[in-house]
């Protein structure tokens, strides 16, 4: 049953004074984001609980959302951390035989405010050719308060991302035959990562993104594992720091989407932030070694530049097949290979989690 002409109103908001007219699900209220999109066709409960989504609303291209319900074995962490969600049409009568509930309560249970229909093929195509920009979400009179919005709506900048969905605490996660033993680095993790590893026999600790070279060292790992997460990577100074003293403790490091980038920031590069960034799916990534492409997951709206990496510290592995952007290095200076995009998603057809294989590996060769 279609859902497009039931519901309260609810606006969209963009920083250019645009207005989108739409329909009220989830809780209502009015929050302030950053307005970006992903491409995705399956996978929106994996995209609603990936804590990299932290202070943005998110905008799902494909048409029809929720059709297959959620559950709890599908999330990516504990809770959402994304500010509003954006849909043309959500389903509410979902059906899938893992199915707990549907995505209205499960917006309720997150207090998420979301907005559907609206033209999202229209939306997208203005972020495409804009660029990334704040907007606001509100289930109130939007033209009563329109400019005091906009003063809101501008001045808005995410802050805080890493310290606001890294753990506090660590946690172990052991494997049934357990040979390995990884330190997790929680910048914003997502559990598809934890679980490539503890199902290749690795011991799984996650650690808090403070956690230091000393601390690290008491937990003995065989390898290191740098998460995905949120925000602008070049603004974590003390972790970037801190990332650079762990490198040069000669653990292999295996570093994803965020964890590439303070890694990378730690060796002397730069990042620069993307127009519309890459969010999705289907994103086409060249193995610069074997010359093969790869179907990827990705959530990013920044990168290293490929050119700021000095030869005599590593080398560029991947790049994006559309904008040729860096989304992989291997290092020779410390026993580190990162990639931007990830490999625990599955993206296919050809996969890309070969990537962890090659992690074990490496801590294999390292402790004989």
């Amino acid at each position: 049953m279609s859902l497009l002409d039931r519901g309260d109103k609810a606006y969209l908001l963009l920083a250019d004074g645009t207005i989108f007219e739409g329909l009220h699900f989830g809780v209502k209220g009015t929050v302030i984001g950053e307005v970006v999109f992903t491409t995705g066709m399956t996978a929106y409960q994996e995209t609603l609980t990936d804590p990299s989504y932290y202070g943005q609303l998110v905008t799902q291209t494909f048409p029809l959302i929720g059709n297959y319900g959620v559950n709890q074995e599908d999330n990516e962490s504990a809770r959402s951390y994304i500010k509003g969600y954006i849909v043309r049409e959500w389903c509410d009568t979902p059906s899938n035989y893992r199915m707990e509930g549907d995505i209205n309560t499960f917006l309720k249970e997150q207090n998420i405010v979301g907005i559907y229909n609206i033209d999202t093929r229209r939306l997208t195509r203005i972020i495409r050719e804009v660029g990334v920009m704040n907007g606001v979400i509100t289930t109130e009179d939007v033209y009563a308060k329109k400019e005091e919005l906009l003063q809101q709506v501008k001045q808005y900048v995410i802050q805080n991302a890493i310290t606001s969905v890294t753990g506090t605490e660590m946690r172990t996660y052991s494997a049934d035959a357990t040979k390995y033993k990884v330190a997790l680095f929680d910048f914003g993790y997502k559990r598809n990562i934890r679980n490539e590893l503890v199902k290749r026999g690795c011991e799984v600790t996650v650690v808090p993104a403070q956690t230091t070279a000393k601390e690290l060292m008491e937990l003995h790992p065989d390898g290191i594992m740098l998460s995905n997460g949120p925000g602008d990577p070049s603004e974590n100074q003390e972790i970037i720091a801190n990332v650079r003293e762990i490198a040069s403790l000669g653990i292999p490091i295996f570093g994803i989407c965020l964890g590439h980038q303070l890694l990378a920031l730690s060796q002397g590069c730069i990042t620069e932030k993307l127009k519309y960034g890459h969010r999705g799916a289907n994103q086409p990534v060249i193995d610069l070694n074997s010359h093969r492409t790869y179907v990827t997951s990705q959530n990013h709206g920044y990168a290293v530049v490929g050119e700021s990496l000095d030869p005599a510290v590593g080398t560029v592995s991947h790049i994006n097949a559309n904008d040729k952007t860096c989304e992989g290095i291997r290092y020779h200076k410390i026993n580190a290979f990162t990639v931007q995009f990830h490999p625990e998603a599955h993206g296919g057809p050809l996969d890309t989690s070969y990537l962890f294989d090659e992690f074990v590996a490496v801590m294999e060769k390292e402790k004989k």
